[in-house]
């Protein structure tokens, strides 16, 4: 009698696990002292599944810190669509949360950052994980201020050129110093940099 066949894993449950156990593994460790080995043990399958479905251990590190920043953008449009009228003071106010709440996220950021200074296949993986960011940015910005009824004083795309990068300069500051620069006053540097890119439609 011949055996049932074992059933595959689908391809996205394959992904989920990998890069849950993936985010697991490089906060403890960081991104230097992770192994291959040890990610793929911890998801369930062998280092193979990694490199089949992410090529490399940048493009997982990579792959962690998009889903982050994908987690983010849902959240934030959201809280956009949920009360239009006050949504730039909700997404300061949701940014600095993640911002204080998540020091991992950051310090991934950092040391990825720090490692494609000198390593070309992270630059340009860390290349389009920017620009990808760059452009949901860009989306976010638009929706604000089409729902929340203002006016950019410069175009969406340098309106979130602008927010991505101070978003990433105060997640370094928290860092470094997470007494003086707390949830406050994340959320007060992001909501005055909105106000001063924004007027109210006429």
């Amino acid at each position: 009698m011949n055996a049932e066949p074992i059933p595959r894993t689908p391809r996205a449950e394959v992904r989920r696990r990998l890069l849950a156990a993936a985010a697991r593994v490089f906060a403890e460790r960081g991104y230097v002292d992770a192994r291959l080995d040890d990610i793929a043990h911890a998801a369930g399958f062998t280092k193979g599944a990694i490199y089949s479905n992410f090529g490399s251990k940048q493009g997982l590190f990579g792959a962690v810190l998009g889903e982050r920043a994908e987690d983010e953008r849902a959240a934030l449009l959201g809280e956009i669509r949920d009360d239009p009228a006050s949504a730039a003071g909700r997404a300061a106010r949701l940014v600095a949360r993640r911002v204080v709440d998540d020091p991992e996220r950051g310090r991934l950021g950092l040391e990825f950052a720090a490692r494609a200074v000198r390593d070309e296949q992270v630059r340009a993986i860390l290349a389009r994980l920017r620009r990808a960011q760059r452009a949901a940015a860009t989306a976010l910005v638009t929706e604000i201020v089409e729902r929340g009824g203002l006016r950019l004083a410069v175009s969406p795309e340098v309106a979130a050129l602008i927010l991505h990068c101070l978003t990433n300069g105060l997640s370094m500051e928290h860092l470094a110093d997470p007494d003086g620069v707390g949830a406050g006053a994340v959320e007060h540097a992001i909501a005055a940099t909105i106000t001063a890119l924004t007027t109210p439609r006429r």
